[in-house]
């Protein structure tokens, strides 16, 4: 099962519970990037460098809008996890 869970992205809160202006959602693993790329309406977060932040909207796919966003990219391994991760604000 661990070698399933290798090939697989994760998300999860990054933020503490309680009020707060803004949530923050942690995407991690491999292809972590296309699969935040693939509901992200803004730039291609698969060609931007790491370390960078990128308005756009997340969108289901029936193309309504679930909310603006800022996406910023990190690239292994200089990463929170050390893998390619994305951060949703």
């Amino acid at each position: 099962m661990s070698s399933i869970n290798q090939l697989l992205p994760i998300a999860a809160i990054a933020t503490p519970v309680g009020e707060g202006g803004i949530a923050v959602i942690r995407v991690s693993g491999q292809d972590a990037i296309k699969k935040v790329n693939d509901c992200f309406d803004g730039k291609n977060l698969t060609e931007v460098a790491s370390h960078t932040v990128h308005f756009g909207k997340i969108v289901r796919k029936n193309g309504s809008v679930v909310d603006e966003v800022l996406a910023t990219v990190f690239r292994s391994p200089k990463s929170y996890t050390g893998e390619d991760t994305v951060e949703i604000s």
